[in-house]
């Protein structure tokens, strides 16, 4: 059976990034349904097409990105994934559109390649970018105590297990260096994040980061993450 089209929204003021994102996309076979010049076309873009992915510049007249975001992803069936556009890697308004449910975000001038790549790693549902592009972020504008060393209520659900993985996951590294560290099999951790993901009411693994440091599981200047590191599952 064929596998429908990758269907994208673009919502930036720019015609030439949009004109540039439209032409490299449906050269990959991606399709798009819509642009919009601001955050309230882009809502009304959404809702009426249904997309599986929408760009979304953060900066835009009438209603930014953020405020687009939330609306989208709190009103919309099914929920599109979606990217942040942004011009500089630590933008002030990409963190909380992160934490406003944004599955992850480009700079503009990332290659073809880049772009395409991660529109379809959205759409098949994991996080865009990489854990240690997030921890950057996390680490420049969430508020915290960097002495904590309780673990919030809200992981109470977690096991200890899941509490370590997590805590490394939110360090920057990934699945296959989760799983060396705690000499676990690859898909094992796979099934501890997706049970991270679950048990928190997390979107993807880009929530999961910020909602480890927001709770105090990892904090600012710690190297290594809470948990008791010779446990095994």
């Amino acid at each position: 059976m064929t596998e429908p089209p990758l269907r994208v929204v673009l919502a930036d003021d720019q015609t030439l990034v949009r004109t540039g994102f439209r032409m490299i996309l449906r050269s990959d076979g991606i399709e798009v349904v819509a642009e919009a010049t601001n955050g309230s076309e882009a809502v009304d873009a959404v809702r009426r097409t249904r997309p599986d992915v929408v760009l979304m510049d953060v900066r835009m007249p009438e209603m930014d990105g953020l405020e687009a975001t939330r609306r989208i992803l709190t009103g919309t069936p099914g929920e599109p994934r979606v990217i942040i556009l942004t011009t500089f890697d630590l933008d002030q308004y990409v963190y909380a559109a992160l934490s406003a449910g944004a599955s992850g975000f480009l700079l503009k001038d990332v290659t073809p390649e880049q772009l395409i790549s991660a529109v379809r790693t959205v759409r098949s549902g994991d996080a865009l970018l990489a854990p240690a592009v997030t921890r950057r972020l996390v680490e420049r504008f969430t508020r915290h105590d960097s002495h904590a060393t309780t673990i919030h209520r809200d992981l109470a659900s977690l096991t200890p297990r899941e509490r370590e993985v997590l805590g490394l996951v939110a360090r920057g590294l990934s699945n296959a260096e989760v799983a060396d560290r705690l000499h676990l099999a690859e898909t094992t951790v796979k099934t501890h994040v997706s049970r991270i993901l679950a048990k928190l009411q997390l979107r993807d693994r880009v929530q999961a980061v910020i909602a480890a440091y927001e709770t105090g599981l990892v904090n600012v200047g710690r190297q290594e993450p809470a948990g008791p590191s010779a446990e095994h599952p």
